[in-house]
């Protein structure tokens, strides 16, 4: 299995940029399919971002072209760099890994706060 950790999050003034990062433990990171997903207090959790083993990416269209999700196979790490931070991006961001057979893994999630 391959255990994500997240890493990154705090507050930021609205038009600013923070970028998280999701390291895991484990082989075989590569095969690993990857996705952010996000919690704001009394909604339901949401697909962020998500890149495949071949580096194909898809995003929520709340956060496309302001999002850029990425992976370092070499450090068993995924990254989600968020630019232009909006209020409505406040959120409880987690990252999961996906195996192709099936099996996913969550990371404990890291907060996210746009305030000025």
């Amino acid at each position: 299995q391959v255990q994500p950790v997240e890493s990154g999050g705090g507050l930021v003034q609205p038009g600013g940029s923070l970028k998280l990062s999701c390291a895991a433990s484990g082989s075989f990171f590569s095969i690993y399919t990857i996705r952010w997903y996000r919690q704001a207090p009394g909604k339901q959790r949401e697909l962020v971002a998500g890149i495949t083993s071949g580096g194909s990416t898809d995003y929520a269209d709340s956060v496309k072209d302001r999002f850029t999700i990425s992976r370092d196979n070499a450090k068993n790490t995924a990254y989600l760099q968020m630019n232009s931070l909006k209020p409505e991006d406040t959120a409880v961001y987690t990252c999961s890994t996906h195996h192709p057979l099936g099996g996913q893994y969550w990371g404990q999630g890291t907060q996210v706060t746009v305030s000025s």
